[in-house]
């Protein structure tokens, strides 16, 4: 009797320890995790109104960053506005979340174009723009393609340019790359997830 209770006891004790060093499960976001990337590690611009920007001025919030144009015709204004519903629903949350709009047609997009822009989405945007030297290396270090595409209408060009987002975590990590058919909602829990520490 002893032999079969001291097994007994073996075996519970067994068990509890494996239970006791088994890792969490990572926590699984809605959009890509890139945790760990080499990349999306500095952006040295000029914000709308005309301050110099790091992405250390962002400290203990959630940063999104987004690359577009103001005379997008279609992605960057809906990537925008569901940005803008993402800030309404996050409620209170929304004062540790900064959204950047960084320009890739320095050319046409003044700090007074990016400022009339970007407000209109959200007075809390800032729109960040540099020379094209300084549009190319913050667009190489977040490897963002864009191009400039001539055309016959009124605007004379387009940039073709990529469509998705990058979201820094509160240390300042670059950590999630949202799609841009990502629904409001899954953006919302992300950054809620990354505002917890997740």
């Amino acid at each position: 009797m002893r032999g079969i209770l001291l097994r007994r006891t073996i075996f519970l004790a067994l068990i509890f320890c494996l239970l006791g060093c088994s890792e969490r499960a990572p926590f699984a976001f809605y959009s890509t995790d890139i945790s760990g990337a080499d990349f999306g590690r500095s952006l040295a611009l000029t914000d709308h109104h005309g301050k110099a920007r790091t992405l250390a001025d962002f400290g203990g919030k959630a940063v999104v960053v987004f690359f577009g144009y103001t005379s997008c015709p279609d992605i960057c204004p809906t990537a925008l506005s569901k940005f803008a519903g993402v800030m309404k629903q996050l409620g209170a949350d929304a004062a540790r979340v900064q959204v950047l709009f960084v320009t890739i047609d320095p050319a046409r997009d003044t700090p007074a174009q990016l400022a009339t822009y970007v407000s209109w989405f959200d007075p809390s945007f800032l729109g960040l723009y540099g020379d094209a030297a300084a549009t190319a290396a913050a667009a190489r270090e977040f490897k963002v393609y864009y191009a400039k595409k001539e055309t016959g209408g009124r605007l004379g060009y387009v940039m073709d340019h990529s469509a998705g987002a990058y979201i820094i975590d509160p240390a300042g990590r670059l950590r999630l790359y949202v799609k841009d058919d990502a629904p409001a909602e899954a953006i919302v829990a992300d950054v809620q997830a990354l505002l917890a520490g997740k």
